[in-house]
């Protein structure tokens, strides 16, 4: 059984910065690609990035040039550095695994951006 348990929500000022971190335990197979969605309250949840198993990166605009994914294959761990936030950022925000056969889910980290 896989299991995504994310951390480093919080609350912070706008301006400032948090990183999230999600450790993925469990045999993984077919493993395609891994990364952030976030929900607001009222809100769908979104894309924030993703980083695939050859490294390669995807943001939504809106985290383009102040978020950064990343992935410590060893640790079967994502991060994501969030830099600049505002209080638009303010949201839950998920772990997700994405594999070639089912959609893996951390049970997600509150991020508050006060202005």
């Amino acid at each position: 059984q896989v299991q995504l348990v994310e951390s480093g929500g919080g609350l912070v000022q706008a301006g400032g910065s948090l990183t999230l971190s999600c450790a993925a335990s469990g045999q993984i197979f077919g493993f395609l690609r891994m990364g952030w969605y976030r929900q607001a309250p009222g809100k769908q949840r979104e894309l924030v990035a993703f980083i695939t198993s050859g490294g390669s990166t995807n943001y939504a605009d809106s985290a383009k040039g102040r978020f950064t994914i990343s992935r410590d294959n060893a640790k079967n761990t994502a991060y994501l550095q969030m830099n600049s936030l505002k209080p638009e950022d303010t949201a839950v925000y998920y772990c997700n695994l994405h594999t070639q056969w089912y959609d893996y889910w951390g049970q997600g980290t509150r991020v508050t951006v006060s202005s």
